[in-house]
């Protein structure tokens, strides 16, 4: 086996594997956990209703 068919069987390897983490990223049984991860930003908001303590702590009058 030459470098050429090396490289070239290491070329089709990254391929396939670009082409199947592709596939898996769009497929649509992955979409609604990939929903709920791009919500988990969301989960701890305070909601505004509420005063921060942090914000209050710090006024003098």
């Amino acid at each position: 086996m030459d470098y050429g068919t090396l490289q070239g069987i290491i070329t089709l390897v990254v391929m396939l594997t670009f082409v199947g983490i592709f596939a898996w990223a769009y497929s649509s049984r992955q979409k609604s956990a990939f929903d709920d991860a791009a919500n988990l930003v969301f989960s701890d908001e305070e909601t505004i209703s509420e005063p921060s303590q942090a914000t209050n702590a710090g006024e003098h009058k």
